[in-house]
């Protein structure tokens, strides 16, 4: 496979993550906790902003931003992922559907709730019209976006192409998750959120740019099997577990947190952890917020809000992260220099 770039990431999240200032901790005493939603003006007209759901307003101003840091005008391809899409829309299409009593419904709500609403948005606001998909794979949505981009960057190198994902809390639906996962053993430790990210990816390199060296994804696997999968995966890729310098896992506090203690294990003691949930929250598509931080720490050699660190103190080469959906829906992505 030819060496995939990435050229630019951003995040908006639960963290100052669009202005890459410093992360903190959620509380875990709260259960749900919206983004941290910055000035959208300097990315939509107001007029057109008043009649986005946050979701819209989320994806389609960090994938300018994304665009804007990549020095990018027209990308190639707009491919997007998203586990539950505009829930808002579609919690006010449903309401209105049981109101009425499924009648005389206006169309609107349900035509701006589908999950390729941000796609459609974005590729309007640059009025592109080049390859553009969403994919609807709940906790595999941005992974599978993230495979489509990569083989098609096989393909043609010289391609720049738009990767996000994103998802929203919304306001009623997210309570009936949080119920059901107290009546059964998923119960969560970290609150829910929301969030998007967007990168630009290619196959050429830059001085700036980040190498996304590997990536895969396991629909079912044992305890027992996720590390001797993680070690193929890492010699596919020329590395190993003493080669790794940040690890980020995707723990919740619920009863499969297992896997990540096992994969855990097998990485030197010392080796720099994060659990990214605990900054992030939970949603199907929180691993963007953590190929986000993978990103800006192998760019920058140091934290968001940490001074950059000079060439001489270069220490974070590659940056692997695992995330799971109670049980199931593995994946590995590994960045670097």
């Amino acid at each position: 496979m030819k060496p995939v770039y990435i050229h630019s990431a951003v995040c908006i999240s639960a963290q100052p993550s669009f202005e890459e200032q410093v992360m903190h901790k959620l509380p875990f005493s709260e259960e749900k906790i919206k983004a941290v939603h910055p000035q959208y003006r300097d990315f939509i007209s107001p007029a057109a902003a008043r009649r986005m759901a946050p979701v819209v307003k989320m994806g389609v101003t960090s994938a300018s931003k994304a665009l804007l840091e990549a020095n990018l005008v027209t990308p190639d391809a707009i491919i997007t992922g998203s586990g539950m899409g505009c829930m808002q829309d579609t919690e006010k299409f449903l309401n209105a559907l049981l109101k009425n009593n499924e009648q005389f419904l206006t169309p609107t709500a349900f035509i701006q709730s589908t999950h390729n609403t941000v796609g459609g948005q974005i590729a309007l606001g640059l009025k592109c019209q080049v390859y553009n998909t969403t994919y609807v794979h709940g906790s595999l949505s941005f992974e599978s976006a993230l495979q489509d981009a990569y083989i098609a960057i096989n393909e043609k190198a010289s391609q720049k192409i738009l990767v996000g994902a994103f998802d929203e809390l919304g306001t009623e639906f997210v309570d009936y998750v949080a119920l059901q996962d107290k009546r059964t053993s998923s119960a969560k430790n970290v609150p829910y959120s929301e969030g998007a990210g967007f990168f630009v990816l290619s196959g050429e390199t830059t001085k700036h740019s980040v190498q996304l060296k590997g990536m895969t994804t396991i629909s079912s696997a044992s305890e027992s099997d996720i590390v001797s999968k993680l070690e193929r995966f890492l010699a596919l890729h020329n590395c190993s577990f003493d080669a790794i310098d940040m690890l980020f896992l995707g723990n919740t506090g619920d009863c499969y947190d297992g896997f990540y203690d096992v994969v855990h294990r097998h990485f030197p003691e010392e080796l720099e952890k994060i659990s990214f949930k605990e900054f992030s929250g939970e949603f199907y598509t929180a691993i963007t917020f953590a190929m986000w931080w993978a990103y800006y720490v192998v760019s920058n050699q140091c934290h968001p809000g940490a001074q950059v660190a000079s060439k001489a103190a270069q220490r974070y080469s590659n940056v692997l992260i695992y995330n799971q959906d109670k049980g199931r829906n593995h994946s590995f992505l590994l960045l670097g220099k």
